[in-house]
């Protein structure tokens, strides 16, 4: 039996909702990882990482087992986010499709990220240059790899600026503001080349312009789909109010 109007919007909502409290806790994770705050430079020697992560173990331990576990938590608020696109009157769905494979690829990209920090933790008795090995693939990882969310937020923006409605889902701004992001992270691919300077992985660019304004997505994304979702709503309750006014004209 197909879901009806109303709980697909419950959905939604507890989706959102669920992102809020899943987003606060991996914020927590993020601040708790010693390796962010500095971010760790890529320029570090084998013998500074194996001793970074010999010192710090359990507390690299619990903040990867946090993102892991609450990383794939934001997968539903993404999947709002497609649901709408679809509502969008687009020449097609290919964009909301689109937007839907770059999400799972970037989950997965952080989750292998994840991996690799917590895998350089579970031995720190390892070779050195093995623990600098897993740090780089972790780093290079969680930086580097933006295509998907290029790919995500253009086409996030093309949809808004197709969207043929009297009342767009998205308003116009929404559009903008993703290319903006967009273009924002591009520059982090230079992380799997540089060692120093804004665009190595602990670089003003590739580090702290890429995580802030993918932070800055989602919070202002939270409060579109809100809205979004309160407008699907409304619209449901007028077209039930008109159903029933014709209902009792026809009596």
């Amino acid at each position: 039996m197909a879901p009806t109007r109303s709980e697909r919007l419950n959905a939604q909502s507890v989706s959102l909702w669920l992102a809020l409290v899943f987003g606060a806790v991996l914020l927590g994770a993020f601040v708790s990882f010693p390796g962010f705050f500095p971010p760790m430079s890529p320029d570090a020697s084998a013998q500074q990482v194996a001793a970074f992560y010999e010192h710090h173990q359990a507390m690299i331990r619990a903040s990867m087992v946090v993102f892991n576990l609450c990383g794939v938590m934001l997968v539903p608020f993404f999947m709002v986010i497609v649901y709408q696109m679809k509502r969008m009157a687009t020449p097609t769905q290919v964009l909301a499709y689109g937007y839907l494979s770059a999400a799972a690829s970037g989950v997965t990209l952080f989750a292998v990220a994840n991996l690799f920090w917590l895998i350089a933790a579970f031995r720190p008795d390892r070779d050195p240059q093995q623990i600098q090995l897993l740090n780089d693939l972790a780093w290079i990882t969680f930086i580097a790899p933006v295509g998907m969310i290029v790919a995500q937020n253009v086409c996030l923006a093309l949809a808004v600026y197709l969207d043929g409605r009297a009342e767009p889902i998205f308003p116009r701004w929404v559009g903008h503001f993703s290319i903006a992001v967009a273009l924002a992270m591009v520059p982090a691919a230079g992380a799997a080349v540089f060692r120093t300077g804004p665009l190595a992985w602990d670089g003003a660019i590739s580090f702290w312009l890429r995580n802030s304004a993918y932070g800055a997505f989602l919070v202002v994304m939270f409060f579109v789909l809100r809205r979004a979702i309160e407008r699907e709503r409304g619209e449901e309750l007028d077209a039930a109010a008109e159903l029933q006014l014709h209902a009792e004209a026809v009596r």
